[in-house]
């Protein structure tokens, strides 16, 4: 599903990170560590085709996103790819339920009840018209969340996605996340600090400047 081949980004003569070769198969969940500042966000950026890089290739079922052009890549990541952002970017003047279905209406197969499964899942149920603004920080991460699983994406990234939950909903928020990945045949790839997150993956990637490595084996929990 996703394959990174010696993957090398800079910002001018900054280096973020080097030699970075992933692959991530369909069903598979990838954890992916590392210190503060290392560049975790900024793979998963390039991996969704947000960001661009100096060396290296992602390729995306078999399409290679750094030979495709703004639009091009729009439009794959629209069909294939859920994002869960660390900063949420929820659209402020849309409902609960408008945020949640968005990637739904730009496919042009809007489905209200697939929204109320997603937000049930992810513990809002009945929140689904009120505003961003009406909701706490944890409320909006699980907007997101469900915003990125609502089409069943084949890639599903998310960015630190349990940074603003309590332990209880960051277990329920997980279980939704690997409950909705498995069901499309999706890929997980998972940036965090957080150890019980990552204990839930197949694989554990330890991510710095010069590369990615394995940091441990996993087993997915039952």
């Amino acid at each position: 599903m996703l394959s990174v081949r010696g993957l090398a980004k800079r910002y001018g003569d900054t280096p973020v990170f080097r030699d970075v070769f992933l692959d991530a198969g369909a069903g598979e969940f990838v954890a992916i560590v590392g210190e503060s500042g290392v560049g975790k966000s900024t793979l998963l950026n390039c991996m969704a085709g947000l960001d661009t890089w100096e060396e290296g290739s992602v390729l995306l079922q078999g399409a290679d996103l750094g030979a495709l052009d703004d639009a091009q890549r729009a439009l794959l990541r629209r069909r294939l790819v859920g994002f869960v952002f660390q900063a949420f970017h929820v659209l402020p003047h849309l409902d609960v339920a408008q945020n949640v279905g968005l990637p739904l209406l730009l496919l042009g197969r809007p489905d209200a009840g697939r929204v109320e499964e997603l937000l049930d899942a992810v513990g809002l149920r009945g929140l689904g018209a009120r505003l961003p603004q009406e909701l706490s920080g944890g409320q909006l991460q699980r907007v997101a969340i469900a915003r990125a699983v609502v089409h069943a994406p084949k890639l599903l990234l998310a960015d630190e996605p349990t940074g603003n939950l309590d332990p209880a909903t960051a277990a329920r928020v997980m279980e939704v996340l690997r409950t909705q990945a498995r069901r499309a045949n999706a890929a997980l790839v998972l940036a965090t600090h957080s150890q019980a997150a990552a204990a839930r993956a197949d694989r554990v990637l330890q991510l710095t400047s010069e590369g990615i490595t394995a940091a441990s084996s996993a087993h997915p929990a039952s």
